[in-house]
């Protein structure tokens, strides 16, 4: 119980705190006016929010789509456990670029609805409603990009988002089996595979989807803050559990981020549930600043998209990656990156290193050459999936990353079971 109040108070702190620095960040009456604008704005990839409207609408927007996802939660009666955690936090880190209230609310009836639909809860499917939000620009090109009427367009665009989710469920199921648990954003691969249907279908009929190029690189001091704070408020929350006794407590946190240390972090690696709530906010703390860090140092952008990144990396701290895990994925991507001529500071290699974290379980399980190699051919897949779904799966990573990772897992099961004969 001690652990769940723990990490929900985590959770709510944080989108307070992201709610109040939109307010206070420039004019209210303007804020919510840009609130209310980014509910209508293109938001497939990379539609970076702060670049569109500021960073007060964007704060605004990434607290309300956290407080969306919370209440969903909260009404379908889960406990905050490390799971949610990286649920909730995707979601507020993809409404830094792409993800609104209005493309987010028909996929997640649309998923609970599937959950009746096979004679479950709609809590079963509560994770696979949360990350499916993935697919929110399609709700938003048919509703404000197709240039159909709005009064066709809006209930159009919100069934199809309704039917996104209904199929979302089977989808996801038969793709965890491809990767076998060894990419992180199962969903993301998920959502790129119907993603790729979906633009197709719009090709065919004369809709192509034009690529979006909507990326800030100015450095907001308020952005450049607000991952520091983030990990701030987990080792408060450390202390706050035993606060009589705070080198005891991180002591004991300490000791659990070790143990977490020698996990591999395969679906499903809830480090909350598995160890300890201490362990898993030290795990966080540690992994955001690393990756803040290096942003930082690299003088790359604190727009959007990479704050959304960083988000994640904290959310799955919780539930699937650590630093012993993520190193030679992130080498393999840096080293691709060098060979291959890329530059670090555009959104597809800098994305790349945050989000191709995703395939951080191959290196815990198979050992770092494994996790080298894997993020080296994410770096070579990620850069050719994008247009395939035109977009329309803001976890973008996250197929690739499944690709990479069915790739090598069939490979390694191959040559075991050649062995075994």
């Amino acid at each position: 119980m001690q652990k769940t109040k723990t990490l929900n108070a985590f959770v709510v702190v944080v989108m307070l705190g992201l709610f109040l620095a939109g307010m206070i960040e420039g004019n209210i009456i303007q804020t919510f006016q840009g609130f209310f604008r980014l509910q209508v704005t293109p938001a497939r990839l990379v539609s970076d929010f702060i670049a569109v409207e500021g960073v007060g609408p964007t704060l605004l927007n990434v607290a309300a789509v956290g407080l969306l996802g919370y209440l969903f939660v909260i009404l379908n009666g889960l406990q905050i456990t490390g799971a949610e955690v990286a649920a909730l936090f995707t979601m507020m880190g993809f409404a830094f670029f792409g993800k609104t209230l209005f493309n987010c609310i028909p996929i997640m009836i649309g998923v609970s609805l599937s959950a009746l639909i096979v004679k479950k809860k709609p809590r079963d499917y509560a994770l696979i409603a949360m990350f499916g939000t993935a697919m929110g620009p399609l709700i938003t090109f048919i509703a404000f990009e197709l240039g159909m009427r709005r009064i066709f367009a809006l209930p159009g665009s919100f069934v199809i988002g309704i039917g996104i989710g209904i199929v979302l469920p089977p989808i996801a199921i038969a793709m965890l089996r491809l990767h076998q648990g060894y990419n992180l954003y199962n969903v993301g691969f998920s959502a790129g595979f119907l993603g790729l249907f979906t633009a197709s279908l719009s090709h065919a009929a004369g809709a192509d989807i034009l690529p979006l190029s909507m990326w800030s690189t100015a450095r907001e001091p308020l952005l450049v803050a607000i991952l520091p704070a983030i990990v701030l408020i987990a080792l408060l929350c450390i202390v706050a559990e035993n606060p009589r006794h705070v080198g005891t407590g991180f002591g004991e946190a300490f000791r659990d981020f070790r143990k977490i240390l020698t996990m591999s972090g395969r679906l499903p690696s809830d480090f909350a549930d598995y160890v300890s709530s201490k362990g898993s906010l030290l795990n966080a703390a540690i992994m955001g600043i690393l990756f803040w860090l290096g942003v930082v140092l690299l003088d790359a952008p604190l727009n959007g998209p990479v704050l959304g990144g960083l988000f994640t990396i904290v959310g799955f701290s919780f539930f699937g990656k650590h630093p012993k895990n993520v190193f030679s994925v992130v080498l393999g991507i840096v080293v691709a990156i060098i060979i291959f001529g890329k530059d670090i500071y555009t959104p597809g290699p800098l994305l790349a290193i945050l989000f191709g974290t995703a395939l951080a379980p191959l290196a815990g399980e198979f050992g770092p050459i494994v996790g080298f190699i894997a993020g080296f051919l994410h770096l070579v897949i990620v850069d050719r999936t994008g247009a395939w779904h035109g977009g329309m799966d803001l976890y973008n990573n996250g197929f690739a990353a499944g690709l990479t990772a069915t790739l090598i897992v069939s490979i390694i099961e191959w040559y075991r079971s050649a062995q075994d004969e």
